[in-house]
């Protein structure tokens, strides 16, 4: 008979434990060993369910094998019945159904000729999890055993099972979290501003397509703000709680994209040390924002398409594959249409991704939303730049109004954040407002540009033969020297992908610099 100081203590034991961050293994053997104290039994043993198979987690008085085992719950009718009943089923010696542990239990001649059984099915959140399992060598050993203690012990080695499922989750989420926390695309205002009425069908296009689970493919011209619209979607989704993971096709080299799309494992390739998560499962419940997807290697592309077909994706180096619950929206401004044509890009990747087409039109087709921008972006500039207000003059608005934007937004935002400088370093900081004139702009009207002069600024030509424009790039000749380099690549860069209307792969050819490397140096600058 079982005293009640061991009872006590064993229970005291198992409670304590469920709090704790143990490994599984070592929380169901201190859990069998309690057992052990109070029920007499000569073997004992922890099986979780998985699929059609049993895997054993725990034993004690089993051979070390057992551990390595996988029953097939369809061979065992002993550990089907078991698991079928939400009662503990006794099987007595006389049972004539096989016994599962045949000649694993460790006694002296590894016969079991006679002995009692019981199969305990564990049920968590009323889903089936496993069973456990208790062997005697004696028979009748389970006749007298106080059902009543056994049912506490029963919800006891439940609780156990769900601490150590809630804590395995725990480890996934926080590690999840970390991955997702290094690839979030920013937090930064995602309001679109415009009353246009291109902009205000737009905004209806988003609300309509946000609601549903449908691929988006957004286009236009580089510049217009298509990460902008990609977080709108995202925002207005009922995923908006999950991550928004942001993927530049275009700075993907073809030898490891495979791997920053769908992760790979340990020894994959060369230099592969570790197993790591890929974007589309650090995206799991959320949105996946494939930017410049135009510019995706040919090679990949069929890999994409089998991962938006299928949900699901394989690491490289591995056959497992892993479902990936994500919504795409992808973005470009190129004409797909025409790479299909040229076979630069897969017919049917392309057809899969433009399930909803949303266009974004061009800053010069907004009317007066430009001054509407403009206002949000000096209000930005106000506080990166430390000054008290930032204002335009009406000759400015009105340059801003008569000009063709070919580099739409951003062109609009880089020609601000330049302008206020050069009003501040002719106003001064101190200044309550300070006023953004035409001549700050330095937008050419009419083949005449409008440029500032101001004598404590020396010019800094160009050497590229291809310049955007016979212009010189003028600095302020004070600060530290890497200070006044960084000014100097950051406006240069941003003349050249102005050019190019912001085509990231095109620009890093002019200049001669490594696509990877490029982009890296343009996020190092913060050049947007």
């Amino acid at each position: 008979m079982t005293t009640k100081s061991a009872l006590i203590d064993t229970i005291t034991m198992i409670i304590s434990d469920l709090p704790k961050d143990l490994p599984a293994q070592q929380r169901y053997q201190r859990l069998l060993t309690g057992l052990h104290k109070v029920f007499p039994f000569d073997a004992a043993a922890v099986l979780k369910l998985e699929g059609q198979f049993l895997r054993p987690l725990a034993m004690i008085g089993l051979s070390d094998d057992v551990l390595g085992r996988r029953f097939a719950i369809n061979e065992h009718p002993r550990f089907q019945q078991a698991l079928q009943s939400r009662s503990p089923l006794h099987f007595e010696a006389n049972s004539d159904l096989p016994d599962p542990y045949d000649g694993l239990v460790e006694n002296i001649d590894h016969q079991l000729d006679v002995h009692d059984c019981m199969g305990i099915s564990l049920y968590i959140d009323n889903e089936p999890w496993g069973l456990l399992t208790l062997d005697a060598m004696e028979a009748g050993s389970f006749d007298k055993i106080d059902i009543d203690e056994l049912s506490t012990f029963t919800r006891l080695t439940e609780a156990s099972v769900k601490a150590a499922e809630r804590i395995k989750v725990m480890g996934a989420q926080a590690k999840h979290h970390k991955l997702v926390s290094q690839t979030l695309v920013a937090e930064t205002p995602s309001e679109i501003i415009g009353r246009s009425e291109s902009m205000l069908k737009l905004k209806n296009e988003l609300n309509i397509v946000a609601q549903s689970e449908l691929t988006v493919l957004v286009t236009g011209d580089t510049g217009v703000g298509k990460e902008l619209v990609a977080r709108q979607v995202h925002m207005l989704s009922p995923r908006n709680q999950g991550p928004l993971i942001y993927v530049n096709c275009a700075a993907l080299p073809e030898n490891i994209a495979e791997s920053e799309l769908f992760g790979h494992v340990k020894g994959a390739f060369s230099g592969a040390v570790s197993s790591r998560a890929g974007k589309f499962e650090i995206a799991d419940g959320g949105t996946l924002f494939l930017d410049e997807i135009g510019e995706l290697p040919i090679s990949i592309q069929p890999k994409l398409l089998r991962a938006l077909q299928s949900g699901e994706i394989q690491r490289v180096g591995s056959d497992r594959n892993i479902q990936a619950n994500v919504r795409i929206v992808a973005a470009t401004n190129r004409d797909l249409e025409n790479e299909v044509a040229e076979n630069r890009f897969r017919s049917d990747l392309f057809h899969r991704l433009s399930v909803y087409p949303i266009w974004v039109p061009p800053l010069k087709e907004r009317g007066h939303d430009i001054l509407l921008l403009s206002g949000y972006l000096l209000e930005m500039n106000q506080k990166r730049l430390g000054v008290q207000g930032l204002r335009l003059t009406p000759d400015a608005k009105q340059t801003l109004m008569n000009y063709t934007w070919p580099g739409n937004v951003r062109e609009l935002e880089h020609m601000l954040s330049r302008s206020a400088l050069k009003a501040i370093s002719e106003q001064g900081r101190d200044q309550r407002c300070i006023s953004i004139n035409s001549t700050h702009l330095d937008i050419k009207l009419n083949g005449e540009t409008v440029k500032a002069q101001n004598t404590e600024k020396s010019p800094l030509s160009m050497t590229n033969t291809t310049a955007p424009s016979d212009d010189a790039l003028y600095f302020t000749a004070k600060g530290c020297l890497k200070t006044a380099l960084d000014e100097f690549q950051r406006s240069f860069i941003e003349a050249v992908l102005e050019r190019h209307k912001g085509n990231q792969a095109s620009a890093a050819r002019e200049l001669g610099v490594n696509r990877s490397n490029f982009y890296r140096l343009i996020k190092r600058l913060s050049v947007s």
